[in-house]
């Protein structure tokens, strides 16, 4: 018996979250579906957990999700799995030990995506300036939220193609902080909302810029120092991801002939 984690990616449209709710279909127990198809151990013998709690409608490129596994060979589970699962990628595959927790991580990185039309980028720019670095972030998050002082290291904008990347990294992140900074940077952007309104509602002021949509946010990666993740084949999901594209572009092909 080993203990693995695996990076896992997967679009958010298709799943209520990524915790197990009884009655919903959630990234977690998608998983744990997989495994128990190529493990054949019961769920409380593989103890899965996931690094990163992702909301309704969000994705990932690089949740992790670690477990008991049966199976040794790494290569040969990582492709199992993705021969298994439906709509879960299972990218890259680790050995830690058994009393490694995923919760722990050094770095999580997320990217928001803005629509440029209408945008001010620079003001987008300023507004991410305001929040980097330590804040009490109590007006960005859920009201259930403790402690709500945190540590954001980075905020980088770019723009391409009509859009506008935002790229945060930190350690941590409260309960929906980060589709609420992107409402203020948009409503800072469109300008609905000046800086000082943002500056007042970081200083505790009560201030609301609504909660952004979940589908453009996506975790990209959650990272542990000194843990190095491989990847057994580059084209493992070449013929999945051909499919898609061209779903894509079917739908492209309508809605531009509306």
């Amino acid at each position: 018996m080993i203990r693995v984690a695996v990076r896992i990616a997967y679009l958010g449209k298709h799943f209520s979250g990524s915790q197990v709710q009884p009655g919903h279909r959630t990234v977690e127990g998608d998983v744990m579906s997989d495994l128990q198809k190529i493990l054949r151990m019961p769920a409380e013998d593989i103890d899965l957990k996931l690094a990163s709690r992702t909301d309704r409608g969000v994705n990932s490129l690089g949740n992790v999700a670690v477990f008991n596994s049966n199976m040794e060979d790494m290569d040969i589970l990582l492709k199992a799995l993705n021969a298994v699962s439906e709509d879960v990628f299972y990218r890259s595959i680790a050995r830690v030990d058994n009393e490694f927790n995923p919760r722990f991580a050094d770095v999580r990185r997320y990217r928001y995506i803005i629509p440029a039309d209408g945008m001010d980028i620079a003001a987008i720019k300023e507004c991410a300036g305001i929040f980097t670095g330590e804040h009490d972030f109590i007006r960005f998050c859920k009201s259930e939220c403790r402690p709500t002082t945190l540590t954001i290291n980075s905020i980088d904008i770019s723009r391409a193609d009509g859009i506008i990347i935002v790229d945060l990294s930190a350690r941590y992140y409260l309960w929906n902080m980060i589709r609420r900074i992107a409402a203020a940077m948009m409503s800072v952007g469109r300008g609905d909302s000046e800086i000082s309104d943002v500056k007042d509602a970081l200083d505790g002021k009560e201030i609301t810029f609504g909660l952004a949509r979940p589908d453009a946010l996506t975790l990209l990666d959650v990272s542990y120092d000194g843990l190095e993740f491989s990847t057994p084949s580059a084209d493992m999901f070449d013929r999945r991801i051909e499919e898609e594209l061209f779903r894509d572009r079917l739908r492209n092909i309508f809605f531009t002939s509306l």
